[in-house]
């Protein structure tokens, strides 16, 4: 992909900013759109939909843009790293939703483009591109967690197709995915050199899913079940024996998105909303300031942390655009992320006071039940993607270099 100078760049984003005007469904702009909240995932389950968001979704399909950088050939938008910050700006500027949320878009896809066959890379992006099909993420097993590749889920070859036996946990929308990429153990006798790395379509006989009810009272999560379930042999990506490197490599993007996904007013970092604001609301002074002034310290601390960790990402997102995909820093931000946005929902219950313990009933507000549901939320955040100690140890070996303790 060529570089753009100034002029094209600013011709490109008056191309872009008369599109997205054009295209935008004006259902959208609307506060109190209604729309499906699942439909920004796609998937199976809203195939001929005309849910504004779906319509949404397939205009930006059909210009590559939900993939901006990703190749034409496998349906990508071919952009260069120049025009997708442009793009990004211009649906930043204009508060456009986003046309696509997925798992395939920020991990399973970028692994695919590295590590796949031709013939696997034509089947499956273009599909991720236009929302086609919903991706789960088959990792975690209830006796492999942090030591991920102490794994049992067996794969064995049956001459004409691989069966897969186990079980995964943690499984983020199972029950709503119509794919799943998966680490299975193709050789017992080895640890990591034993683990592939396959497709696994959810609708095979064998495959049961049961969601897992949290303490926020929400069931994001599932178990996994796979009992006797056949693939095609052409399901196994990368070489035989070799899913460690892939599992690795997708981890630093999935650890790179987890870590885009927190800030300010993000959810992943508890309810929504400017913390200053909010803590002003519940307890304000004569003149209108936040009338604690250690909290206040506190908030502001936070407020400028958030601040110099979105300004890493961006800095990380650039170079990683520029060289080849994220490295192991991205575990030095998702931990910072994690801990900053635990700290965030903890400063914000502190501010409610009696307000932020609702859970339900007329006495508190949506936006409270929200933040102490976004409250107990947080706790994962140091356990997905990777758990905080084992990101910190990655950071140690990769990032420091520092030798194993003795």
């Amino acid at each position: 992909m060529a570089d753009f100078g100034g002029a094209e760049l600013e011709a490109f984003r008056t191309e872009v900013r008369s599109w997205l005007e054009a295209n935008y469904p004006p259902e959208l702009r609307q506060p109190d759109a209604k729309t499906d909240p699942e439909a920004v995932w796609g998937g199976r389950a809203f195939e001929g939909s005309q849910d504004p968001q779906i319509v949404w979704m397939r205009r930006m399909a059909q210009k590559g843009w939900t993939a901006p950088t990703w190749p034409k050939d496998y349906g990508g938008g071919g952009l260069s790293p120049q025009q997708a910050r442009v793009l990004d700006q211009e649906l930043s500027a204009g508060r456009y939703r986003p046309a696509l949320l997925s798992f395939g878009l920020w991990m399973l896809g970028p692994v695919l483009l590295e590590y796949a066959s031709e013939e696997q890379m034509k089947e499956h992006l273009p599909k991720i591109v236009k929302g086609e099909i919903r991706w789960c993420q088959g990792y975690s097993e209830p006796g492999a967690g942090s030591d991920l590749a102490g794994l049992q889920t067996r794969c064995v070859d049956k001459g004409d197709h691989w069966q897969i036996d186990g079980s995964k946990i943690w499984t983020s929308y199972a029950n709503r995915a119509d794919w799943c990429f998966c680490l299975v153990r193709t050789d017992p006798s080895k640890k990591h050199e034993g683990i592939s790395f396959v497709l696994i379509d959810m609708a095979s006989p064998g495959v049961e899913t049961r969601p897992i009810r949290l303490i926020s009272g929400e069931s994001p999560f599932c178990e996994t079940f796979f009992t006797e379930v056949k693939i095609p042999k052409g399901n196994l990506v990368g070489r035989l024996n070799g899913g460690w490197e892939i599992a690795k490599r997708l981890l630093q993007y999935e650890r790179q998105n987890i870590s885009a996904g927190f800030g300010e007013g993000g959810t992943a970092g508890g309810a929504s909303g400017d913390l200053a604001q909010i803590a002003r609301r519940y307890l304000p002074d004569e003149s209108g300031r936040l009338a604690d002034g250690d909290l206040r310290r506190r908030i502001t601390e936070n407020k400028m942390d958030f601040q110099a960790l979105r300004q890493t990402i961006a800095r990380s997102a650039a170079e990683s655009r520029a060289g080849n995909g994220p490295s192991a820093a991205t575990s030095i931000i998702k931990y910072a992320a994690a801990e900053l946005a635990k700290q965030r929902s903890e400063l914000m219950i502190e501010a409610m006071g009696g307000h932020g313990l609702g859970w339900e009933g007329e006495g508190f507000s949506a936006p409270e039940i929200a933040a102490v549901r976004g409250w107990l939320r947080t706790k994962a955040n140091s356990i997905e993607g990777g758990t905080s100690e084992i990101n910190l140890n990655v950071v140690a070996k990769r990032v420091l270099g520092l030798p194993d303790p003795k």
